[in-house]
């Protein structure tokens, strides 16, 4: 922590400082300046104004509806067995939850954009991750808004903004100024090195800065990946846990049981930091994934998309075992390659922000060398520094359970089947990719950042993904609804509170 008496001059001063410009942040200016439209709310972001908005503008944009609060409370209680969450806090978010529809619809309504009941992840209007723990009793449908892709974020960005809180930009989260007696929280030192302000919080400060997906060291060091790549924002590089861990907050949820939002099959290539997510609508099934051992390793088109690449292992929910069977590779034929464009155009930082636009057919990947290629599954085997006659062997299994109509190691069903026999072939690396992390500060449902002692810190709060109450198992819409509820919840308590005195 920055103590008051290291601070010589304060560079600016607000009333309310969000950390954070993404779901919970946006939520949080809205809720400040809806209780008081004096307060002069702040607004620093560590991306550029044209980088800004998190994991909430390149997610699905799926916001989880439940009308019947003990339904809610009962299905979150039962996918958080695991990592159990406070009971007070499960309950006043069960009640906040049963209640927010109708603020998402108006601020749908005040926006200008089109609220719509369905998640875009299947026909139906909901998804219900884990029918077992009381799915359909909790969930009464998923919504988002519209257009896709962004529409909820673009919902809440327009809202906020309608609000005019002040925003500072390019400026990363370096310290909180402290008492270091009390931990009563004074303000913040952000920028970048070089050009650090400090900047006075008179009544609080919310730390609505995202999780650490995008920081390799962490993702080694918590939860044990080799390798992972985010799905969403660069900027998210555990920023806020450091600054929690060093300001005397109580973590939670830095290693769940598994990763809650999924660790999901995608691509890396060297043009972008982030990953590309593979399709989940597969439209030609002449494919496989293989692990470092040459071998199939599970069912690659079964729909565990909805469940967040969750699947039934020993009469539990267990993640995909993608990142313990690296390297793996997706191996395809020219079938395939023409019919199936291999990534989601609809998610993820790379389509949606960088904007790049994965072909059709996958060849400007092919000639750009993204893919490999060869005449025979033997020579792609050796470009891929893998053992031909093993990779031909499990490519000749696949090929006989097509012949077959059965699938006799995995399961994939007679139709996803189709023999990989029509070159050219093809290979790229898949690799795990993340959708966030929920690890951070143990708070309350009043977003209040709690101590080791169990008690708040003054003038402190966390909202988002940045400390999420999601502990093991994660139900569709969860994640963009739970930032709307706590950064609603900090922006109101912190600009309720009193100024402090000089």
């Amino acid at each position: 922590m920055a103590s008051p008496s290291s601070i010589s001059n304060w560079d600016d001063e607000a009333d309310v400082i969000i950390v954070g410009y993404g779901m919970a942040g946006a939520c949080a200016a809205i809720e400040a300046r809806e209780a008081d439209s004096n307060a002069d709310v702040l607004v620093i972001e560590k991306m550029s104004e044209d980088m800004a908005g998190g994991n909430a503008r390149v997610s699905g944009q799926s916001l989880l509806v439940g009308k019947n609060p003990e339904a809610l409370a009962a299905y979150q209680r039962a996918m958080s067995a695991a990592n159990p969450v406070p009971e007070d806090m499960l309950q006043g978010w069960a009640e906040r939850m049963a209640d927010l529809e109708p603020w998402i619809m108006e601020r749908a309504d005040e926006a200008g954009l089109k609220y719509s009941v369905g998640s875009g992840w299947s026909d139906g209007d909901a998804v219900l991750e884990f029918p077992e723990f009381g799915a359909s009793e909790a969930v009464t449908h998923q919504s988002t808004i519209l257009p896709t892709p962004s529409g909820v974020w673009l919902t809440m960005k327009g809202c906020a903004e309608n609000r005019k809180p002040r925003f500072k930009f390019e400026m990363p989260l370096v310290d909180l100024v402290q008492d270091p007696d009390t931990l009563e929280v004074l303000g913040v030192v952000c920028g970048p090195e070089g050009a650090r302000q400090a900047i006075k919080a008179r009544r609080g400060v919310i730390l609505a800065c995202g999780g650490y997906e995008n920081n390799l060291d962490m993702q080694r060091n918590y939860y044990g990946f080799t390798n992972a790549y985010p799905l969403g924002t660069p900027g998210n590089t555990g920023d806020g846990i450091k600054v929690l861990q060093k300001a005397g907050a109580d973590m939670w949820h830095m290693r769940n049981r598994g990763q809650s939002g999924g660790i999901w099959p995608g691509f890396k290539v060297p043009d972008f930091e982030g990953g590309f997510l593979r399709n989940t609508l597969f439209t030609a099934f002449s494919w496989i994934d293989i692990a470092a051992d040459d071998q199939r390793f599970y069912n690659e088109t079964e729909h565990l998309h909805q469940t967040h690449y969750k699947f039934r292992h020993h009469g539990t929910w267990a993640d995909v075992p993608l990142h313990l069977a690296q390297p793996v590779h997706m191996i395809f034929d020219d079938v395939t390659r023409q019919n199936m464009c291999l990534v989601t155009k609809f998610m993820s930082w790379t389509t949606v922000v960088n904007r790049y636009r994965w072909a059709d057919d996958n060849q400007p990947e092919v000639d750009k060398g993204w893919i490999s290629s060869a005449e025979t599954i033997e020579e792609l085997a050796e470009k891929i520094d893998r053992k031909p006659a093993s990779v031909l062997e499990t490519v000749n299994q696949f090929n006989s359970a097509s012949t077959a109509g059965i699938d006799e190691q995995f399961g994939r069903t007679p139709a996803t089947l189709s023999a990989i026999s029509q070159g050219p072939f093809y290979a790229i690396e898949v690799v795990p990719t993340i959708v966030c992390t929920s690890g951070g500060a143990k708070r309350t449902i009043e977003s209040e950042v709690l101590g080791h002692d169990g008690k708040c810190i003054p003038r402190l709060y966390e909202a988002g993904e940045l400390g999420s109450m999601i502990s093991d198992l994660y139900q569709n819409g969860s994640y963009l609804t739970e930032a709307m509820i706590s950064g609603r919840a900090a922006g109101r308590n912190a600009v309720g509170l009193s100024a402090w005195a000089d």
